[in-house]
């Protein structure tokens, strides 16, 4: 089989000098061994019904892109600066927006306000599509912003959080916990539960004040080992799941666990590798490894429900559970639908032919994944 190199981004480094406070950030990849190329796909005799109901394109996106969805609304972004809020139903554009500069992190929404980070560390925030603020950002941010509350929560990739008023954004709080020695560059974990907002901090998971920025709980997701700090990398990466009171994520490289949000208390967790967030159900939680071999552990507790090896090397995005299945985007641009019960694959639709850049989100019945290129699809089941 024909080998392929494969670049991996790492992200922020962040290297304390002994003797000295300063503090020295360095954001690149490195270059990790070959992978084979994508496992050829098998012909597949459809078992569900679904077709693509209406396209949007964007500008390209490389940046790390979240889709916000709010009741029958998606917002989206490009590379370029470019935000747009579509109608989930038809994919009728409501509001277009260039905000001026490339982007590093977004979109997050409430679905009135959108918030974005630019290259140059730049919060910008819109309101229905007009410019509300901006604001400069002390670090470099990758995962998209937070709007919940009236106020905008930033995750920096030093895994600080800031909190800032929706309507002008006037600083609020920061929350900094003794930082790690290496973090990650990809998107990590941000989100609203009831009144506590949670965050990933390292292996940790943990709940804050979101009027304060106090501390409520850590639960701890993961517990590393290794002999150096990059063998010990174990932040959470987004997206993480929310089930009723459970919320489940990723450690990279390290584990997939849940948490009882309204407690604070670990659930279970499983060791296991992989680089991108999970999906989940009330039944199922599913990810895929570094191999892209996709495994479901029962919800209830953790036990593996099934594995399945079909879609190896195939970069595949973060699941979504829709209905009684998960669905994941590749490097391809394939669209699949896998039953929830054996992981068997059901539904298998094609895009534009470039990767899949998002993991699958839904408003309703309309789902929608968004590729490299820039383009934004919608399906629906029939």
């Amino acid at each position: 089989m024909r080998l392929r190199s494969r670049v991996r981004c790492l992200g922020a480094v962040k290297l304390a000098l002994l003797g000295w406070f300063s503090v020295l950030l360095l954001a690149g990849c490195f270059t990790g061994p070959t992978k084979p190329d994508p496992t050829p796909l098998e012909p597949l005799t459809p078992r569900v019904a679904g077709r693509q109901v209406w396209k949007h394109r964007v500008g390209k996106v490389d940046f790390p892109l979240s889709v916000a969805v709010n009741g029958s609304q998606f917002t989206l972004a490009s590379d370029d600066g470019t935000v747009t809020a579509l109608l989930a139903d038809n994919g009728k554009e409501l509001w277009s927006t260039d905000v001026g500069t490339k982007l590093s992190a977004g979109v997050g929404s409430d679905g009135r306000f959108a918030s974005v980070v630019t290259q140059d560390n730049e919060l910008v925030t819109l309101d229905n599509g007009k410019l509300a603020w901006r604001k400069q950002l002390p670090s470099r941010v990758t995962t998209a912003p937070l709007v919940a509350g009236e106020r905008v929560f930033v995750l920096g990739v030093d895994r600080s959080v800031q909190a800032f008023d929706v309507l002008d954004g006037r600083k609020l709080w920061t929350f900094l916990r003794p930082s790690d020695a290496l973090t990650l560059s990809k998107p990590g974990v941000i989100a609203a539960f009831k009144d506590t907002l949670l965050v990933g901090q390292g292996a940790k998971l943990a709940g804050l004040d979101p009027l304060k920025g106090s501390l409520r709980w850590e639960a701890t997701l993961a517990s590393p080992r290794g002999t150096n700090e990059v063998e010990r990398l174990a932040d959470l990466l987004a997206p993480a799941t929310r089930v009723g009171d459970i919320v489940c994520a990723r450690a990279f490289q390290s584990a997939v666990a849940c948490v009882n949000a309204e407690r604070g208390s670990l659930v279970w967790t499983r060791n296991t590798g992989g680089v991108d967030g999970i999906g989940a159900d009330d039944q199922m939680v599913v990810g895929a490894d570094a191999s892209d071999r996709l495994t479901a552990w029962r919800a209830a507790d953790g036990t593996v429900a099934w594995t399945v090896d079909k879609l190896l090397y195939r970069d595949l995005s973060a699941p979504l559970g829709v209905g009684k299945t998960f669905v994941v985007g590749d490097i391809e641009g394939m669209v699949h639908w896998l039953s929830r019960d054996a992981g068997e694959p059901v539904l298998r639709l094609p895009t534009d032919g470039s990767p899949i850049r998002v993991a699958p989100v839904a408003a309703g019945l309309t789902l929608l994944v968004v590729t490299r290129d820039g383009g934004a699809f919608a399906f629906r089941p029939e």
